[in-house]
């Protein structure tokens, strides 16, 4: 019986946690100076809980930018629940760390790409993107400096 070390789902692992502690922060002493994150997420997965407006215009994905204003900002071992601003219609949202696609912070060129494509093993894979990397995928010069939450389109996070 051969054993092998599962190094995809460890590496989902650890990057979902770096996820959860920089969360955790924000949520016990706000975004420091110019953070904000693009974060986009599976609006089908079955544990997001997601008002049925939003999972009706964006069936497959979705992108979200917690950056002027969100609230209540809640993180736990599985995800972590937020409330953010749609055309001044504050809508709850929770979102599973599993379904997280990609998390970008692009004012310090940082991002993680978590590929949905998997492979003989069923394990996807998860992709640093720094520096030149997050410029091309967050597109942080198209993005508009709002106090709303936005919706970005995914042709931004796509090479």
């Amino acid at each position: 019986m051969s054993r092998e070390i599962d190094y995809g789902n460890l590496m989902h692992d650890a990057m979902r946690g770096l996820i959860r502690k920089v969360l955790l922060d924000v949520a016990d002493r706000g975004l420091p100076g110019n953070h904000h994150f693009f974060i986009t997420f599976d609006t089908a997965h079955p544990d997001a809980e997601l008002a049925d407006w939003l999972s009706d215009r964006y069936p497959g994905e979705m992108t979200v930018v917690m950056q002027h204003w969100y609230d209540g900002l809640e993180v736990t071992e599985e995800g972590f629940s937020v409330t953010l601003n749609f055309g001044d219609a504050p809508e709850p949202l929770y979102i599973p760390y599993d379904a997280i696609r990609t998390f970008v912070d692009p004012s310090v060129e940082f991002g993680l790409r978590f590929e949905q494509q998997e492979g003989e093993d069923g394990e996807g894979e998860v992709k640093a993107l720094t520096g030149p990397d997050v410029a091309e995928d967050s597109s942080q010069e198209d993005a508009p400096a709002a106090k709303d939450a936005e919706i970005v389109s995914l042709d931004s996070f796509r090479k």
